[in-house]
């Protein structure tokens, strides 16, 4: 898929890689870019059309996707991370909270959607994921199970979308230089580069984008078991 006319929607877009999901779509010439925020007042950036959307709130996405008829390529953005285990206090809780973000957002979004992308001609779908996809750590291993529901959701959105034309990518890395993860002491990349790398995919016609190289090993590592002795 083209960038070069495309019409956008990032969901998170106020800040972070939604953000620069965002700038580079304008960048690689996008003649449009929805940015879906909760408070459509924080969207700042210039050349992009804010949207008012809580990604867990039905009554936003139904009136997001009325007033957008004319997306081709939808950006399941925005999402949530918790620490802690499945042994911690709120563990349900937290479930709770980030799968309703981190998987049923993306669900909600992409079958709002569906129908104005095949309208459209088919376009596309880039469900944001992470090298936690595949394994997990106990300091994010409810987050993690969230983000393995969302990659089993992109396998099968995939096929189901196959038909109708709309080609969805699942991008997968490991941390990235955000607000999210200002707490976390480990190496990171930059937003710009992981959305270079998923509009590159993109355009190649990729059904998966694999951004640094640690995420890379832990995929390759998944036919010898590495998610059932993952590094602590």
């Amino acid at each position: 898929m083209n960038l070069t006319g495309a019409v956008v929607f990032v969901t998170g877009a106020n800040r972070g890689i939604g953000l620069a999901f965002a700038r580079e779509a304008l960048a690689r010439g996008a003649s449009k870019v929805y940015a879906g925020a909760r408070d459509p007042a924080s969207v700042t950036m210039p050349g992009v059309v804010p949207v008012k959307l809580d990604v867990t709130s039905a009554a936003d996405i139904v009136a997001a996707a009325a007033a957008c008829t004319d997306v081709t390529l939808l950006v399941n953005n925005a999402g949530i991370a918790e620490f802690g285990s499945f042994v911690a206090d709120d563990a349900i809780e937290s479930a709770r909270r980030q799968i309703e973000v981190n998987y049923f957002g993306p669900l909600r979004m992409t079958l709002a959607f569906a129908p104005i992308l095949a309208k459209n001609g088919g376009g596309g779908v880039v469900n944001v994921l992470s090298i936690a996809s595949w394994f997990s750590r106990p300091a994010l291993a409810v987050y993690a199970s969230s983000k393995s529901a969302a990659w089993g959701l992109t396998n099968g959105l995939r096929n189901d979308l196959r038909a109708q034309n709309t080609h969805v990518l699942g991008l997968h890395m490991g941390f990235v230089d955000t607000d999210m993860t200002k707490g976390i002491d480990q190496p990171k990349i930059s937003p710009d580069l992981v959305v270079q790398h998923t509009y590159d995919g993109l355009e190649a016609g990729l059904d998966e984008v694999l951004v640094d190289e640690r995420t890379r090993g832990v995929h390759a590592g998944l036919s010898a078991s590495i998610y059932l002795d993952a590094p602590r």
